[in-house]
């Protein structure tokens, strides 16, 4: 089984995300759960999602307090709360943020650590507005990519079949950021700076 926890504010596409990538994983054939948790339920507010995939019948109905990865929608959240709260050692966190993945040391210490700019890519194919794009499609691009958990080709019928507006937008943010991920294993920080020492 592999568990998946999902951060970001009210009006990214959050829930959205999670549930798409559950639609996906579903065509493929696999086993899924798919659920939120809202605190203050208004645009800007933090929202988590939840998401089990397995080949076997999934039985645990509860939330996931020991992700495998993590995906983050909105970087300001990495600074605000402890979003690594149970991650698995050697997990995976995929942030949108124009930053490389070295740029986050304190993350890299627990995690293998991936980045993409999620709301550059929305806003050029005019998914949301500047100041809020809407990034859901386009960091689920770059976490087919990155993880190999899910096919292109299922996340685009996943689109087709959940997405009522831009669906050709949102198909074309997902494809641009497949290949606009970067990766860093974790230790990588403290790998460079032994090689310096």
């Amino acid at each position: 089984m592999r568990e998946l926890r999902l951060h970001g504010r009210g009006g990214q596409g959050t829930v959205i995300a999670s549930k798409l990538l559950a639609v996906a994983l579903f065509l493929e054939g696999r086993e899924v759960q798919s659920f939120p948790m809202f605190g203050v339920e208004r645009r800007g507010s933090p929202v988590t999602a939840f998401l089990r995939v397995d080949d076997e019948p999934l039985k645990l109905r509860c939330e996931i307090q020991q992700p495998d990865e993590l995906i983050v929608l909105d970087p300001t959240l990495i600074g605000t709360t402890d979003i690594t709260t149970g991650l698995k050692t050697g997990g995976r966190i995929l942030i949108n943020t124009d930053l490389a993945p070295e740029d986050f040391p304190q993350l890299l210490e627990k995690a293998h650590v991936s980045t993409i700019d999620a709301s550059g890519i929305a806003v050029r194919h005019g998914l949301g507005g500047r100041a809020q794009p809407i990034v859901n499609t386009a960091i689920l691009g770059a976490y087919a990519a990155d993880t190999g958990l899910i096919t292109m080709a299922s996340m685009i019928n996943a689109i087709r079949e959940e997405v009522p507006v831009q669906i050709d937008a949102n198909i074309a943010a997902a494809t641009e950021a497949m290949s606009a991920v970067r990766h860093a294993p974790m230790g990588t920080i403290v790998a460079r700076e032994a090689a310096h020492a």
